[in-house]
């Protein structure tokens, strides 16, 4: 796809972006990369606080209990 640059840039196509919501635009070796944001894991951030956060169903009744022991197999 061609495009003619204007005073204020291009426009990129939105089927071209998929879901992004964010996208960062930089410079690599005169090459213009446009790449999605995924939202990073702030590093302070606590893993357990996300468990609950997608759950699914495994046919275990106490799974919410005893998670560690369903994973290692015990």
């Amino acid at each position: 796809m061609k495009v003619k640059v204007g005073e204020k840039g291009v426009t990129v196509p939105r089927q071209m972006l998929g879901e992004a919501k964010e996208v960062e635009i930089r410079d690599e070796n005169g090459r213009v990369v446009i790449e999605p944001v995924r939202k990073a894991k702030q590093k302070d951030e606590d893993p357990i606080t996300g468990l609950s956060q997608d759950p699914v169903s495994c046919g275990a009744e106490d799974a919410s209990v005893n998670h560690d022991q369903h994973l290692s197999g015990e």
